[in-house]
Order: C-alpha cells, then structure tokens, then sequence
C-alpha cells in the first residue's frame, strides 16, 4: 500500500508537502488518489528534528478543516490522521478519518489506545527516542535493531490488551536514529516481520538519504525509490511518501517481480 502524506502545517522538513489551504489540501488529496495512494496521512504538527510541540488546540485548528474537505470531496478515501492528541483523533474520526498514525505509539497521550479500541480503528504504533525536539541529540542505542523491536512488541502487547487488533509497526526511520541506525534498520527490516503484524516504511526524502547521496530534499526521489524497492524485498507494507506515482511504479515493478508465473 501506499500512504500519501499532506502536512497542514507551514513547517515541515518537505516543503512541498505544506498545505495550509484547504482547497490545495483537497486538490493534492485528489491528484494522490489518482495517482494510486491507497491512504492519504494528514497532520498538523510538524515532527523534524528540532521542531518545538503543538498544543492539541492549534493541532485540531489545522488538521480538521482539511480532513473534513477531504472526506466530503472524496468519501470513498481512506485518510488517516497524525497525531498523538487523542482529542485531535476523536474529532478527525468523526470527520470522516478512519486511521490513526501515533508517532509515540500511544505513549504521548494515554486516551489513545481506548479511543482506538472504542472506534475498531487501525493504529500505526511507531518507534521514536526522545521527542521531535530532542531527537537528535546524540541518539544511542545497544542493539537499534533489537531495542526497537522490543520497543515496537511491548507497545502492540498494550494495544492488544486494551481491545485494539489491527495495528501497523513503524521503526521510525530518523526519529531519534543516526545514519547508522537508520541503515542498520534498513539491512535488517525483515526482522522486525517478527512483530507480526504489517510494517510500515516511512524514508521518503529523509536526511539519510541527503547524507547519503549529497544531494538536498528535493533532489533525493531517486534515492527514495531506491530505498523504496530494497524495504519492500524485506517486508515493508505500507510506504508513507510524499510522492505517490513513483511510490506506486515501485511498488507495480516489486509485485511483478514477486509474483512470478
């Protein structure tokens, strides 16, 4: 699957992925959903490395509108919301969401995994150190691959036992992970299959990739794609991108190749 991401924020690390008009918002939604996305993510708090918490207020100022736009334009659309606010899910599920993507894995709000449980909704449980202003400050791991796993399976078991069965596990590519933890994650995605349930892969124009190749954010689709096709060989489920087209090229070619007469 392919997961289209619309910020509704003004400061999030792509700049074309910034829609803080709703009729751009709902026009991208559409051009995503042509393109083939098979989810569309909203949010409205900007989580790059360095950036400063939202309270839920200003959150729900700018995410509802938009989810409300998109669902009305497109009511057969799946959108999810991003958001660790359990308020600020409540309200965008009434509007016409139907997943939640918690970046703290129901750690930042501890309404999240009842609310979950109260709407048969699906939650991506991801893994992050420290906290979007934090993050990058010297991240250190003993194993990366291993803590996350244990981290990501603790937090489906909390899930699990709060009612809530259909969940997604994110790594959490560049959330509190250096370049070698971010490639060490790569080379051993397969493992984290583990888990048991489907695994989300969200890489899409990150500053590995800028490290990497030394080329900047809007410059790296290549590089994404690449990284794209070797995550699917390895597991990953879902694609959380900024660009669908090319997400979905990849995904056709990994299908061909997997599913050979």
């Amino acid at each position: 699957m392919v997961m289209g991401i619309i910020n509704t924020t003004p400061d999030s690390f792509y700049a074309s992925s910034r829609f803080t008009d709703i009729d751009l918002a709902v026009n991208k939604a559409g051009e995503m959903l042509d393109a083939g996305a098979d989810i569309i993510d909203l949010g409205g708090q900007s989580t790059r490395p360095g950036s400063t918490r939202i309270d839920e207020a200003t959150e729900l100022e700018r995410v509802l509108p938009v989810v409300k736009a998109i669902a009305r334009a497109f009511p057969e659309a799946l959108l999810s919301v991003d958001t660790w606010y359990s308020h600020v899910a409540r309200q965008c599920l009434d509007a016409g969401a139907s997943v939640i993507n918690d970046i703290t894995a129901g750690q930042g709000d501890a309404g999240m995994a009842a609310l979950a449980a109260a709407y048969r909704v699906p939650v991506i449980l991801m893994h992050m150190q420290g906290t979007p202003a934090t993050m990058q400050q010297q991240p250190a791991y003993t194993d990366v691959v291993d803590d996350v796993f244990r981290f990501l399976e603790q937090r489906i078991r909390y899930f699990h036992d709060a009612g809530v069965h259909d969940l997604v596990a994110d790594p959490g590519f560049g959330f509190g992970k250096t370049l070698a933890h971010n490639l060490a994650l790569a080379r051993r995605f397969d493992e984290f299959t583990m888990t048991g349930v489907p695994l989300l892969a969200g890489i899409s124009r990150k500053s590995m990739l800028r490290s990497l190749t030394g080329h900047d954010t809007d410059e790296v689709l290549p590089a994404t794609a690449a990284l794209h096709m070797f995550l699917l060989e390895r597991g990953a489920g879902i694609l959380r991108v900024h660009d669908v087209a090319e997400a979905v090229q990849c995904v056709k070619v990994f299908v061909a190749l997997r599913d050979k007469p």
